[in-house]
């Protein structure tokens, strides 16, 4: 008895042509299941429920109001970039460096537009009145207001132990991602008071989405 190969010949190479025209169209975002970025954040991923972001930065991306800071409605640009420098070894920090290395590059992007994609909780205080400290070193790549710009993120209605870990890092180059090390420069020019006072008055203000970049 011939086989079917042998009986249908044209129709095995039209099978084989179909085959791999799917393998063709599978792109690297289908790997790992196709896993949504809401789906990684809550159970951690390849890392499993010890490296899921929200034991840390909370369900809706909130933070926890201390050393884990909020990412709802952060730019995803923004994140995907801290995600990879912590990956890199760029942006030392032990754990968030073993929760990026377990995802890939494809699952950083859609966590990062997960995060960008949550509302901003909103905060009911209104601002402080900006201090003359923070429209000088601040205020040009933060924004006025703290809600960011093109060249900054998001700070206002962020945990203050939080910013005031960062600026230290940044003080003594522990944390160098920027590009043009502007920050280093901002930072080690802060004396400890000021670092103090910047750290407090931006965990005041009302946190308000990140202006569109058009």
């Amino acid at each position: 008895m011939k086989s079917i190969a042998m009986r249908h010949p044209s129709l095995c190479v039209l099978l084989l042509t179909l085959l791999a025209a799917c393998t063709d169209r599978m792109s690297p975002s289908d790997d790992r299941w196709g896993r949504s970025g809401e789906l990684i954040a809550m159970s951690g991923g390849e890392g499993g429920a010890r490296y899921a972001c929200v034991s840390c930065h909370g369900a809706r991306g909130e933070g926890n109001g201390f050393d884990a800071p909020r990412l709802a409605g952060l730019p995803a640009g923004y994140l995907q970039k801290q995600l990879e420098d912590y990956a890199l070894g760029l942006r030392p920090h032990a754990v968030m460096r073993d929760v990026a290395r377990f995802l890939d590059s494809h699952e950083r992007v859609r966590v990062a537009n997960h995060y960008a994609a949550l509302p901003v909780p909103l905060g009911p205080a209104p601002a402080a009145q900006a201090p003359a400290l923070y429209a000088r070193t601040c205020q040009q790549c933060h924004g006025a207001d703290g809600t960011g710009t093109p060249q900054g993120p998001p700070l206002a209605g962020q945990p203050a132990f939080y910013l005031a870990q960062q600026l230290q890092d940044w003080q003594v180059s522990k944390r160098r991602n920027d590009g043009n090390h502007e920050m280093l420069k901002v930072a080690q020019a802060l004396s400890g008071t000021e670092v103090e006072e910047l750290s407090r008055f931006l965990a005041r203000l009302p946190p308000r989405p990140a202006p569109a970049v058009h």
